[in-house]
């Protein structure tokens, strides 16, 4: 899959997300079923977070200079629900009460430091031939950190519909 076609999805997957967002109550989007689920809010100060924190890896992954020769990784297992990931504890949301507003902000901001990384790169092919080590699918390429993003959070915008399922 070609940058190109990512940040579309990229796009299109953000802007769901939105979508779904919008209209939600403050008391709707911090609500938790219970002491061990996370609210809507949680998920996305995670989906956040993680964005950040693959900017990051993303970075450290560009500073090599020897090609990669590394096998895709199953990426689409992140849509399988029923497959339980945990999250690493850097990327795990606070208790902190979020409003509308500011997680869209830090949605918005967590977007625009990836877009400005991709936007840099004078050759985006660079990414198909780099890798860092990713927490749950080990060696993997960039180009497939970019594109577990958008499917990282089109599985939690499934967790979120779910979670507003509930609260109906």
């Amino acid at each position: 899959m070609e940058l190109q076609d990512i940040n579309q999805k990229l796009k299109e997957t953000r802007d769901e997300l939105f979508g779904i967002l919008t209209g939600l109550s403050g008391d709707q989007l911090n609500k938790q079923k219970d002491i061990n689920s996370w609210s809507i809010s949680q998920v996305c100060q995670h989906l956040y977070k993680t964005e950040e924190l693959y900017v990051v890896a993303i970075k450290k992954g560009l500073k090599s200079s020897e090609d990669s020769f590394i096998e895709n990784k199953p990426v689409e297992i992140l849509l399988d629900r029923s497959h339980k990931l945990e999250a690493p504890d850097i990327a795990k949301p606070t208790d902190e009460i979020l409003e509308y507003q500011e997680i869209i902000e830090k949605l918005n901001n967590s977007r625009q430091k990836l877009n400005e990384l991709l936007n840099t790169l004078a050759d985006p092919a660079v990414l198909s031939k780099r890798h860092f080590i990713h927490p749950a699918f080990k060696e993997m390429l960039l180009i497939e950190w970019v594109k577990s993003l958008y499917l990282h959070e089109q599985r939690h915008i499934k967790q979120i519909n779910e979670i507003i399922d509930r609260l109906k």
